[in-house]
């Protein structure tokens, strides 16, 4: 803080342009630059003072880079029209192989792949059918229990019904009324809260 206040008075005082850049070995950065440039036109004024690029290297690596990326690019441009099947008068005949094998090799990938969803396709709707019939069971039971007895299922106040509330494991409840014989005396413990 010390530091700063210097560098601040300097600039101030003397009308210099100031700047200060600190790293703490915790990898912290303390900065501190005059309030009329910024720290590009700081750097700029210290390599035209001192005779200088601190940027030439670095331009220089990432021009190579780019150079790099672009040959890269224009390869891969290529061998995708390749496999479109244009631009093969470049290609050689042990090229040419490679390139089927290639091809081959994709297709056995893809058709794998296809095989696979349509498996799962089919699980899933296999899955989806054996619910559908289950349902469909319970229903013609329902319904040839409704045939034997019309009363089925029904609850009237006149009639001798319990109800019993059931939890179920997919969540809420479902109220059961069982219909007792006529004989049958009314029990308490069947009630349920």
């Amino acid at each position: 803080n010390g530091l700063f206040k210097k560098a601040h008075e300097l600039t101030v005082l003397c009308d210099a342009k100031v700047s200060i850049i600190m790293i703490s070995s915790t990898q912290k950065l303390h900065e501190y630059i005059s309030p009329t440039v910024t720290t590009k036109q700081m750097f700029d004024q210290y390599q035209k003072a001192v005779g200088v690029d601190l940027w030439s290297s670095h331009y220089e690596k990432m021009q190579e880079h780019l150079k790099k990326l672009k040959e890269v690019n224009r390869n891969l441009r290529r061998e995708i029209r390749q496999r479109m099947g244009e631009s093969l008068n470049d290609l050689g005949y042990d090229q040419m192989v490679n390139l089927i094998e290639d091809v081959d090799s994709s297709l056995r990938l893809i058709r794998d792949r296809k095989y696979k969803v349509i498996g799962n396709q089919i699980d899933t709707t296999k899955k989806k059918l054996r619910n559908v019939e289950e349902i469909h069971r319970n229903l013609v039971l329902e319904f040839d229990a409704r045939q034997e007895d019309p009363h089925y299922g029904l609850v009237e106040n006149e009639g001798d019904y319990n109800s019993v509330n059931l939890g179920f494991p997919n969540g809420g409840s479902r109220i059961i009324a069982l219909r007792l014989p006529p004989n049958h005396h009314h029990h308490p413990s069947l009630h349920s809260g």
